[in-house]
C-alpha cells in the first residue's frame, strides 16, 4: 500500500508538464485515498491518468493564484484592514496563532527556529442581519437594519519556513480533499450486493480516518486534536480498513462503478473545489457599509468552496514566531499544585 502520508507535488516544472513520477504517484494516491481494490481492475491507471492530470492542473492553479503572504506580525495588525476584519485585536490574533496546533507542531519539529513562518489562515465567515444604532439623515436612530460580519474557527494549515514549500503542501492538501470528496460520494452510493452495507461502513470509517489526518480544509474539532496528532495510529487504522476491504473481495462490477466515480469527480475538479473572492466594505465594527462611507474599508478575501457546501475564507500569512505569546504547559502547572 502506498504511504498516504508521504509527500508529493514536489519539483513540478510547470502545469501540464509534470514529471512522470509525480503523475504515477498521484494516480496511486488517488487509488489509496479511495478504494485500494481498484488495482484489481485492468487498465485502472489509464482510466485515471487524464482525470488525475486534470485535477493536478486545477489544484496547482488554485494554490498558485493565492496572493503573496500577508505580513501578520503584531506591528502589522493596524496596517492592513484584512487583519482587522478577521480578528478583534492584535492580541487576539497573536493568541490564536500562539495556540494553533498545526503551527506548534511545525515549530516543535523544525530543526532551526525560523524568523518567519508562512501558513494558510482559514476562518469561517458569518453574516448576521441585526438592528443597531446608526446615523440616518444626520440623526441618530435606533433599530436600523445592519449586516455584521464576523469570523470564527480560525486555524492555520501547512506551516513552513519557505513560502514555496507551504504552497506545495497546500496543493497536496487540495488534491487529497478532492479524493476525500470522491470517497464521500462512493460511501453514499447504493447497490444490491448483500455486503454493500458493510463496504459502505468500512469506507465511511476510512473517510473519517483520513479526515482526522487533515485530508481537507475543515476546521478540526477540539476533541479530535489528540487523535489527529498521531499519524502512526492513523496509519494503523487505515491498514485495518484496507485489510477489511480486501476480505470483501474484488467484485468487478462494484469496483468498476467506484473507478468511474473517482475518474468522474477528478475530471470535474473545478466544480468540486473552487476559490471565489468575497468583496465587502466594512467599518471598524465589521458592519457592512455602502461605497459613500469614508470611514469604511474595502476588504477582498478569497473564499474556498467545495461541492458539499463547505466554505472558508483563506489568506496566506507570514508569522513571526518570536512575537507569539508562550503557551502555558498545563502538565507542569498541574504538578505545581500537587
Amino acid at each position: 500500500m502506498l504511504n498516504l502520508f508521504q509527500s508529493f507535488f514536489g519539483g513540478e516544472k510547470s502545469r501540464s508538464h509534470y514529471p512522470e513520477s509525480l503523475i504515477e504517484a498521484a494516480i496511486e494516491r488517488a487509488v489509496d485515498g479511495t478504494d485500494a481494490r481498484l488495482r484489481h481492475l485492468p487498465g485502472y491507471r489509464n482510466s485515471l491518468r487524464k482525470p488525475v492530470i486534470h485535477a493536478v492542473d486545477h489544484v496547482v492553479a488554485l494554490i498558485d493564484a493565492l496572493p503573496a503572504p500577508l505580513a501578520a506580525g503584531r506591528e502589522d495588525f493596524s496596517t492592513d484592514p484584512r487583519l482587522a476584519a478577521l480578528f478583534v485585536s492584535a492580541a487576539q490574533m497573536q493568541e490564536v496563532f500562539g495556540r494553533d496546533r498545526a503551527l506548534n507542531a511545525y515549530m516543535k519539529q523544525a530543526s532551526v527556529a525560523a524568523e518567519r513562518v508562512t501558513a494558510l489562515l482559514m476562518a469561517e465567515r458569518v453574516e448576521k442581519n441585526v438592528l443597531g444604532v446608526d446615523q440616518v439623515g444626520g440623526q441618530l436612530r435606533r433599530d436600523v437594519a445592519q449586516v455584521t460580519v464576523s469570523f470564527r474557527k480560525h486555524q492555520l494549515m501547512e506551516a513552513a519556513e519557505d513560502e514555496a514549500e507551504s504552497r506545495r503542501l497546500l496543493k497536496r492538501r487540495a488534491f487529497d480533499h478532492l479524493l476525500a470528496l470522491a470517497l464521500a460520494r462512493i460511501v453514499e452510493m447504493r447497490g444490491e450486493r448483500a455486503d454493500l452495507v458493510r463496504q459502505r461502513d468500512v469506507l465511511r470509517h476510512k473517510l473519517a480516518t483520513l479526515a482526522r489526518n487533515g485530508w481537507g480544509f475543515d476546521a478540526a474539532d477540539a476533541e479530535d486534536e489528540a487523535e489527529a496528532a498521531d499519524p502512526a495510529s492513523l496509519q494503523s487504522d487505515l491498514a485495518d480498513v484496507e485489510q477489511q476491504l480486501q476480505e470483501l473481495g474484488a467484485d468487478s462490477g462494484v469496483l468498476g462503478t467506484h473507478l468511474e466515480c473517482v475518474a468522474d469527480l477528478l475530471s470535474q475538479a473545478e466544480q468540486q473545489l473552487k476559490i471565489e473572492n468575497v468583496c465587502m466594505r466594512l467599518d471598524s465594527m465589521n458592519i457592512q457599509r455602502d461605497a459613500q462611507d469614508a470611514a469604511a474599508h474595502d476588504i477582498v478575501l478569497p473564499e474556498l468552496h467545495n461541492a458539499r457546501g463547505q466554505r472558508s475564507v483563506l489568506l496566506l500569512v507570514s508569522i513571526i514566531p518570536g512575537d507569539l505569546p508562550q503557551q502555558e504547559n498545563l502538565l507542569a502547572t498541574a504538578h505545581r499544585y500537587l
